[in-house]
């Protein structure tokens, strides 16, 4: 059985592709067949896997989701990217946000990714989806394929007021669109934890929403290594294998995979 995690916040600067980078790639790490998604047209995921010039490739994500749109075959293995660090990657660029926007008078426009990964889950454990920082019809189609949702939140006042907004959102689609949709947890990121501030955030945060949604125990700190990584083109467990972050992420692996 194939697990498709959707990882999402519609505002930007979270550590959300870092995230899922380091969260797939530690999930291969533990033997787990990992299929990673860009759904971002930024293409930071892309990029952080070693494709610095994403607009550069010739088919992506947005390729994949026109073909199913147009009811042509999917070329989803020549679409398919394998990292040297045991996952695989659908990758993205502007393409996506043009996709957006031709969607609009599409039918069944939200089950296009459903379609899409119909087939293509069967060869994995887990599917990791990098969504945009946006509530967008892509978002929408990664969470109505989605079985959960992890929110990575910056350890911050305004970034975790706007998470309401984005559970409500998650709401709404599981009640229209995906039954089987859940939060699989809040994850405090870019977190100092020598300061107070941080820890009266990380309490708000648990105060405000542990009674109904999984808060991560896990926080991941904020890291100079964990910015550089993007550059590098691999992930914090090859880059900084002793640091903070990467002890954090191999914890955070552990607890998306006990469940």
């Amino acid at each position: 059985m194939c697990k498709i995690i959707a990882i999402s916040n519609q505002k930007g600067g979270t550590a959300k592709s870092t995230t899922a980078v380091n969260l797939g790639i530690g999930l291969s790490r533990e033997g787990k067949r990992v299929l990673l998604i860009d759904a971002d047209p930024q293409g930071s995921m892309t990029i952080s896997l070693g494709y610095p010039e994403p607009d550069e490739l010739d088919i992506t994500l947005s390729t994949l989701m026109m073909q199913v749109v147009n009811e042509e075959r999917v070329s989803t293995d020549e679409a398919i990217l394998h990292h040297e660090e045991g996952v695989d990657l659908i990758p993205s660029n502007i393409e996506l946000s043009a996709l957006e926007i031709s969607m609009v008078n599409v039918m069944s426009r939200e089950l296009i990714l459903r379609q899409l990964l119909e087939d293509i889950k069967e060869s994995y454990d887990y599917i990791i989806i990098d969504c945009m920082p946006s509530l967008g019809m892509v978002t929408i189609n990664a969470l109505t394929c989605a079985d959960t949702v992890l929110i990575p939140v910056q350890a911050a006042y305004l970034p975790v007021k706007g998470l309401q907004q984005l559970i409500k959102t998650i709401g709404r689609v599981k009640r229209q669109l995906n039954p089987k949709l859940e939060i699989e947890g809040i994850l405090l990121t870019m977190v100092d934890k020598r300061t107070n501030y941080a820890k009266e955030i990380a309490q708000m945060v648990y105060d405000t929403y542990s009674s109904a949604v999984r808060v991560f125990d896990t926080q991941i700190p904020v890291s100079v290594r964990t910015a550089e990584i993007s550059a590098e083109g691999c992930s914090i467990y090859r880059y900084d294998p002793k640091g903070k972050a990467c002890s954090a992420y191999r914890v955070l692996t552990k607890e998306v995979l006990n469940g």
